[in-house]
């Protein structure tokens, strides 16, 4: 499909049938795509459903757009959360996310779930929460053992990188640049500017007493500090660092501790060995939970569009659903084909129309009123840029 003309959005609307439901489609079929192309339609159907009383469908209209409001907000978060999960690849979000247009213009959905509840009461509504709100425990359970594992690692990573005043040494430094297990003489490791390096290299033996000569090397240099070792008596530390500041070389604090630092390298392989091994196992999960999530979605609002045609259109059941997918720069003349094919509906349907034509992007909330049934199915959702 060109995406420059397509919308990532769907109409789900229906009307009522006419001398047959098949007259009614061919009827919109035509007012839309003969001559000015308007949207791509196809037939969405809805299996019949046993009716139950007024007050139940009136009940049941309401529970299903709170539900509606629900399914959206998780099929959100499990598109938002693939999209954080891909980090640098975001755009790959759209191709691991099959479940979008396609499947409502193909109606795999129904195929896959077919309505296994003949009555129309409450279960429906009940059986698709129960999935949904599981995808949405999953996911928080999954999200925070993820996002701990990557935060912890991300910690870890900081601390070996960053300035040479806090960054973790462990992979700088090796144990032939200390004197260890030494009674009297201690290795002490300093951070000396660049700039101000001839100084040390000219001072820091006379820095206190009890240095020794020539025991100073470079171990390591950032942008704009090197890292010096230096060896003198223990006695001599406190002298040394006073008289260092002076001259801004910063003495770190520092015990070469082989187990420690080990510990470190350790740690961070495991993370970073956890987190790739979660990876592929997460995203496949997305994948599959997205597409469960989306498929509820598209269910709720056929049953939506079912309880809300009955209302409006009365018994016995007579309707026909169909699915537009309009052409972004034609959405206007498309309401007003609508409007015209349906506006013998509903006399009141006359006033509101106007009042909703010239709003962009205008919030399609409960207020928003069309004489035929309408519902907006909205995929830009799952766009992360």
């Amino acid at each position: 499909q060109d995406k420059g003309t397509k919308m990532t959005e769907f109409w789900l609307i229906s009307a009522p049938g006419e001398k047959t439901c098949q007259q009614t489609w061919e009827k919109l079929h035509a007012a839309t795509t003969k001559s000015n192309n308007l949207s791509t339609n196809s037939k969405f159907n809805i299996p019949d459903l046993k009716v139950g009383t007024l007050d139940v469908l009136v009940g049941l209209s309401d529970e299903l757009a709170k539900l509606d409001a629900f399914v959206e907000s998780v099929v959100k978060k499990v598109a938002q959360y693939m999209a954080d999960v891909l980090e640098d690849s975001k755009d790959k979000v759209q191709e691991n996310l099959l479940a979008n247009g396609d499947i409502l213009l193909d109606q795999k959905w129904q195929a896959r779930h077919e309505f296994y509840l003949s009555s129309l009461d409450t279960l429906p509504s009940l059986f698709l929460f129960k999935g949904v709100n599981q995808i949405d425990n999953d996911l928080k359970a999954r999200a925070s053992a993820y996002n701990n594992l990557k935060g912890n690692l991300q910690n870890l990573e900081r601390k070996n990188a960053g300035s040479l005043l806090t960054r973790s040494l462990a992979d700088i430094v090796k144990k032939e640049d200390f004197v260890l297990d030494s009674e009297y003489l201690v290795t002490l490791l300093v951070i000396v500017p660049k700039l101000n390096y001839n100084d040390w290299v000219k001072q820091y033996e006379t820095l206190a007493e009890m240095v020794v000569p020539r025991s100073s090397n470079v171990l390591f240099e950032d942008q704009d500090s090197y890292l010096c070792n230096v060896t003198l008596f223990r006695k001599a530390v406190d002298d040394f660092k006073h008289k260092a500041r002076e001259y801004k070389f910063l003495v770190r604090d520092f015990q070469y501790n082989e187990e420690e630092m080990k510990a470190d390298k350790e740690e961070m392989n495991r993370l970073s060995t956890d987190k790739k091994k979660q990876f592929g196992p997460l995203v496949r999960w997305l994948k599959v939970n997205f597409s469960e999530a989306f498929i509820a979605w598209i269910h709720v609002k056929a049953l939506r569009v079912f309880v809300e045609s009955v209302l409006r259109y009365g018994l016995p059941v007579n309707f026909q659903a169909m699915l537009l997918q309009p052409n972004k720069k034609t959405m206007k003349k498309l309401r007003e084909v609508l409007y015209d094919l349906y506006k013998h509906l509903d006399s009141s349907a006359a006033a509101i129309i106007d009042a909703t034509m010239d709003i962009p992007g205008l919030n399609l909330s409960q207020q928003e009123y069309y004489p035929y049934v309408y519902y907006k199915i909205d995929c830009n959702l799952l766009e992360f840029k």
